[in-house]
């Protein structure tokens, strides 16, 4: 027996002449979706309403699923503060201004002429 394909309700379905407006069916023509990234059946609903998803603070919808947004490391201060400071971005010691060149393909940025180390790793 082979796998059924991948159906899913496209972001443009609930604006559909065909939409079931139904958990459990999409619409009359696909009632559990459809495969592609369209629809051939698609006609627009001139009085269809998109429906509204409600979005949490810290999620988005992503291909019509709400993905959290995972915790940062660091505020949104320290990341302007990490671009002006940091050798990856400056190419020079954020203590004493001498130039530095990476080692290790892009990890470990330490100044030589201070001693100042990187930590963000």
């Amino acid at each position: 027996m082979t796998e059924p394909s991948v159906r899913r309700k496209l972001p443009e379905c609930d604006r559909c002449l065909f939409y079931a407006h139904d958990p459990h069916l999409v619409c009359t023509n696909h009632p559990s979706g459809v495969s592609s990234d369209a629809c051939l059946g698609f006609q627009c609903d001139p009085m269809a309403e998109p429906e509204v998803l409600w979005e949490p603070e810290r999620a988005s919808y992503y291909n019509g699923e709400l993905i959290m947004t995972p915790e940062q490391r660091w505020s949104c201060l320290g990341k302007l503060a990490i671009l002006d400071l940091h050798p990856m971005f400056t190419g020079r010691c954020p203590q004493c201004e001498a130039g530095i060149a990476c080692e290790k393909a892009g990890v470990h940025w330490d100044c030589g002429h201070c001693g100042w180390k990187d930590d963000s790793v």
